[in-house]
């Protein structure tokens, strides 16, 4: 079918194109012999010229519809996916949550894999908590805070949400609940307000503008050439680390959620945006549930709790002055970070 249509639109396009020259030819020859009035030569061809050009625009819109179709088909088809997680039968939606999380005996690896990457943890994070999760890359902390907002589903063990185990929880309702500031945060080709408004797309002018304040992100905004209506282009290739990750965390003081996710936030900053993004985030973290996942061991010592995980187990749990005292692995990469004359190699013993 497209394959006809496509041949169609060529002859179309191939006789617009030369139609003209073989009128024009033959006019003239008709012309010269005296078969045609030169007057009626020209009313002729302006007349077929008047005739040609809503035919051009014709097939030239017809070209740009096939074009656009086969756009369409490729979105449909995205749109069409299945999703690999889906609500159960009996989930209902919950409007509010206080913000206790409680794992137990908890069993992940991902799909097509034969290794677990946790292995049963047991953790209880009360409302309104701070807990840290810190360890070696690949220990599996990413992987636990993911299954929070059911990005994946665990093979044993349960996650409870005050209570409720969560694949009772619709999984909308579910991620309205939770906000996440990414290492690497997701933002899309448009304006600076229409990616805060991700957030919450009700939300109002004020609302946006107090969310930017609170993300010490309303003053370089207000910098930029068109302010909030500037275009940031694709994943805001136009703006510095520094500030996507401040609009990325307007995004999440305008949600207003219940459950704060920060998994590497402040990484790979200059000490300038470090600052000024720590700075929002702990007002960000006032009241919430917050976990956070961090390789700089000094961000996170205010944590009410601190989990070491490795290979997929918690090896450690405690305040920072408590796993201190104990001077196990935490203890070790702290004072290793902290320029403390310890050997790196002394880190994973034990």
């Amino acid at each position: 079918m497209k394959t006809n249509i496509v041949c169609w639109l060529f002859r179309c396009s191939t006789l617009t194109d030369v139609a003209p020259l073989l009128v024009l030819f033959y006019g003239g020859f008709q012309v010269i012999y005296g078969h045609l009035t030169l007057g009626a030569f020209v009313a002729f061809f302006g007349y077929l010229d008047r005739l040609y050009s809503p035919l051009r625009r014709l097939v030239n819109s017809s070209t740009e519809l096939t074009q656009a179709s086969a756009s369409l088909e490729r979105v449909v088809e995205l749109l069409n996916e299945p999703y690999d997680i889906k609500d159960t039968p009996h989930a209902k939606p919950s409007a509010f949550v206080e913000g206790k999380i409680e794992f137990e005996n908890v069993c992940f690896r991902y799909p097509n894999s034969v290794d677990w990457v946790l292995n049963e943890i047991d953790l209880s994070i009360k409302p309104g908590e701070t807990i840290a999760f810190v360890g070696m890359s690949g220990g599996g902390k990413s992987s636990l805070i993911s299954l929070i907002p059911r990005f994946y589903d665990i093979q044993q063990g349960k996650i409870r949400l005050d209570g409720i185990d969560i694949r009772d929880i619709t999984i909308q309702s579910l991620r309205n609940q939770i906000g996440m500031v990414l290492q690497d945060n997701i933002l899309f080709s448009g304006s600076v307000r229409e990616n805060i408004l991700f957030g919450r797309p009700d939300a109002s002018e004020e609302e946006i503008f107090q969310a930017a304040e609170a993300a010490n992100a309303h003053d370089f905004i207000m910098n930029l050439p068109n302010g909030y209506e500037t275009e940031i282009g694709e994943r805001g290739v136009k703006l510095s680390g520094g500030q996507k990750q401040r609009i990325a965390i307007a995004r999440v003081f305008l949600k207003n959620p219940r459950i704060l996710v920060l998994d590497e936030a402040t990484s790979a900053l200059d000490l300038e945006s470090e600052h000024l993004i720590q700075e929002s985030l702990e007002k960000l973290a006032k009241d919430r549930t917050t976990l956070i996942v961090a390789h700089r061991l000094s961000t996170i010592t205010h944590a009410d709790q601190i989990v070491l995980i490795d290979n997929g187990e918690i090896k450690e749990k405690g305040t920072h002055q408590e796993l201190m005292r104990m001077d196990g692995a935490y203890a070790r990469l702290f004072n290793v970070q902290n320029l403390n004359a310890i050997p790196l190699e002394e880190i994973t013993q034990k």
